[in-house]
């Protein structure tokens, strides 16, 4: 049987950058297993399958596959779904509401605007997912010597560390420099050491502040989940700029911070990301960016795959 599918490059404003996104728009009849297939036969970061919802004020229910296990939840996927859906006329919709397996996610999707686009002729849309889930800030830490020698640094390019999620798991390393960011290499016996088993095994590493208004540098490497390096990770800036705002001593506000992300490895990302805090506490996270539809087709899954 044939299902449509379409090819997405999410938080980036022109084909080819961002990160890959397979969306299968009407996964209806696919097995469990069959998603999981789909998925790594796209092997990107993941692919995200959708189904009509389970309750009718949603738009649809979602599904995220990365090449080896689905997840509860993830940034890129959720963005770009959001956007294909409109981009392929499911929905006339700006405010998509995608049932995630964490729960009802929002994106508000808008045009981008022109003069940033300006040498783009077609029509980009640019989504901001809104995650009301609980932060987990957990007082555990990650040993920072340990993030240093799997990293392949100098201790003293590790300036801190923490775990985190809003529905995935991270450790986060500040680094500090964008220099040391481009220089680490994960180094794969040490992360099987140190990092997984560890309350979380996917470490993205970052230099600049976390400060409000701050700019970040990023890179993300997801091993346990056949993710090497992600060229763009939404959940863990949301968490990140989470813990960023809890940490301020903001009291009430919105808390935000920019990301960079995928230069060195050529698939450039750019991400806006915002925490709003009501009395001290963090009620939601937000991150959004930019997202192109690059390819449409069909793939064919056998009756195998099939429910």
């Amino acid at each position: 049987m044939k299902y449509p599918f379409y090819i997405l490059d999410v938080f980036s404003s022109r084909p080819f950058g961002g990160n890959q996104l397979g969306m299968l728009p009407d996964a209806r009849g696919i097995s469990t297993d069959g998603m999981q297939k789909i998925a790594r036969e796209f092997n990107f970061a993941e692919t995200t399958f959708v189904f009509p919802p389970v309750d009718h004020k949603a738009t649809a229910r979602v599904r995220i596959f990365t090449s080896m296990a689905e997840v509860d939840f993830a940034g890129h996927p959720t963005v770009g779904t959001a956007c294909g859906l409109i981009y392929g006329g499911h929905t006339s919709s700006r405010e998509i509401i995608l049932e995630e397996n964490i729960g009802p996610i929002t994106v508000e999707v808008k045009n981008l605007d022109s003069k940033v686009n300006a040498e783009q002729c077609d029509e980009v849309l640019t989504g901001m997912l809104t995650n009301t889930t609980a932060l987990d800030y957990p007082d555990e830490k990650p040993d920072l010597s340990a993030l240093a020698q799997l990293l392949g640094l100098d201790a003293s390019m590790i300036i801190d560390g923490c775990y985190g999620s809003v529905g995935l798991k991270f450790c986060f390393a500040q680094l500090s420099s964008e220099e040391a960011v481009d220089a680490a290499v994960i180094d794969r016996a040490k992360w099987e050491k140190y990092l997984s088993g560890a309350w979380s095994p996917n470490l993205f590493f970052f230099s600049g502040g976390l400060t409000n208004g701050g700019q970040l540098y990023a890179r993300m490497s997801a091993p346990a989940l056949g993710i090497e390096e992600d060229p763009a990770t939404g959940s863990a800036v949301a968490t990140l700029v989470g813990i960023a705002a809890k940490n301020s001593g903001m009291f009430d506000g919105d808390f935000c911070l920019s990301v960079l992300q995928g230069v060195a490895m050529g698939r450039r990302s750019e991400m806006q990301a915002s925490a709003t805090v009501v009395g001290g506490e963090v009620r939601s996270v937000s991150v959004g960016g930019a997202s192109t539809l690059t390819a449409t087709g069909e793939i064919e899954v056998e009756s195998r795959w099939l429910i």
